[in-house]
């Protein structure tokens, strides 16, 4: 009987493991939230992602950790916050995803345990299997503390005695960094690259629901407000040359080793995003699982 028993664990083992690379949802679908501190963050950083995700059929949701009542050069407070509250509902019917904001303050965000514990209860009610948000590097500090916040909600979204009221998770996600240009204390590492070249327009058409920053506040703080034309076809036009990541020659590195050496050399827009290591470490084949669009 022992060696019967011996093969009854090995495959209960094996059925464990298995489990613990399918997705959080039942139907076996991933699940992505993408969390930024302003109400257009991961529209910027990850809007073509976002987009081919919602094509396939997958659960996206965006989450803002403020309410963004500070961006903008005339409005402010609470009428700025629903100014930019509708656009971003607006940029959900364009991605078909869900967007959702805190009503934290901009500008004035702490990585206090009050923030976090609003973001441990959005990743757990989202189920989410793959989470990604900013470096705790950047020239903004709402940006930065949403780093540090997401980072701090790492492990804990799978301690069921931190935020009892919402279960935790089974299993912890797979934790991102949306791609970003500054080189200390260290430069960013494309591990995953997505070609969101099909999409690139889908994207571009999903920032222009951000009026109040794509044409008025942040063209006003840049000093390129002339720029900005008046017509709305116009605009677009003028977004899509203005909003463009180059494809740096470590993306397209990344490219080629998911997409192969001939598809990676036909792309023309692609986001990247670094491996966290507070999250659970995926190899190769669970990043082709949870990117399905990796195909070479």
């Amino acid at each position: 009987m022992k060696p019967f028993r011996h093969l009854i664990l090995f495959i209960s083992i094996a059925l464990i493991s298995s489990n613990a690379v399918l997705a959080q949802s039942a139907g076996g679908k991933v699940r992505i939230i993408m969390i930024g501190a302003h109400p257009d963050d991961c529209d910027v950083n990850s809007g073509g992602t976002a987009a081919i995700f919602a094509k396939m059929g997958y659960a996206v949701k965006f989450l803002s950790v403020t309410n963004g009542d500070a961006g903008h050069q005339t409005l402010k407070g609470i009428a700025l916050a629903k100014r930019r509250y509708a656009e971003t509902q607006e940029v959900a019917k364009r991605l078909g995803i869900k967007y959702d904001v805190l009503d934290n303050h901009d500008g004035l965000l702490m990585p206090t345990l009050a923030v976090r514990l609003q973001i441990i209860k959005k990743i757990r009610e989202w189920n989410a299997d793959v989470v990604i948000a900013p470096r705790p590097n950047d020239y903004h500090p709402d940006h930065r503390y949403t780093g540090v916040l997401v980072q701090d909600a790492a492990y804990m979204v799978s301690v069921p005695n931190v935020a009892p009221e919402v279960p935790a998770l089974k299993k912890n996600p797979v934790f991102l960094y949306f791609q970003d240009n500054f080189q200390r204390p260290n430069p960013f590492r494309p591990d995953i690259a997505v070609d969101i070249t099909s999409v690139n327009d889908q994207k571009v058409f999903a920032l222009d629901a951000h009026v109040s920053q794509v044409y008025e506040w942040l063209p006003w703080i840049g000093h390129y407000l002339n720029e900005v034309p008046k017509d709305k076809n116009d605009r677009i036009k003028w977004l899509a040359t203005k909003w463009v990541e180059p494809i740096t020659p470590a993306i397209k590195t990344s490219l080629a080793r998911w997409y192969g050496d001939e598809k990676a050399a036909q792309v023309k827009f692609a986001e990247a995003f670094e491996i966290c290591e507070y999250g659970a470490q995926p190899d190769e084949a669970e990043i082709r699982r949870l990117f399905p669009m990796l195909v070479k």
